[in-house]
């Protein structure tokens, strides 16, 4: 075999893993690419697009925090401008310039994500 066969063969045998695993060969998953471009479209504009839907970004609260919500994998959830005045690491991290967007579930009411200037990070996944 060529050197360049043995190439297109691990290529090709990583892409298969990663379909296997649900990872994009940039190593995201689906739902980290879907997480991370709802949270740069939300900072950046004022509408979401995702597949079929087009979402208006809202102003909610008295900070006026940037807020949008939208439906992956049948479930309903919200994206959420993290509050720079929140005392927490996600806070500080807001107040020094850095785009913090929070994902939370609308039906468990849990925090399940956060993108800190378009990297995401699930929670409760290392």
């Amino acid at each position: 075999m060529t050197h360049l066969s043995l190439h297109k063969i691990r290529d090709s045998l990583y892409s298969q893993y990663c379909r296997n695993n649900n990872e994009e060969e940039d190593g995201l998953t689906e739902v980290e690419q879907i997480l991370g471009s709802v949270a740069a479209q939300l900072m950046n504009g004022e509408e979401v697009l995702l597949e079929d839907q087009k979402i208006r970004v809202k102003r909610v609260g008295s900070g006026r925090l940037r807020m949008v919500q939208f439906r992956m994998n049948g479930r309903v959830f919200e994206a959420i401008e993290q509050n720079r005045e929140k005392p927490s690491q996600w806070g500080k991290l807001a107040r020094e310039k850095h785009q913090v967007v929070q994902f939370r579930d609308v039906e468990t009411h849990k925090y399940v994500a956060v993108s800190v200037d378009g990297e995401v990070r699930e929670y409760g996944k290392r």
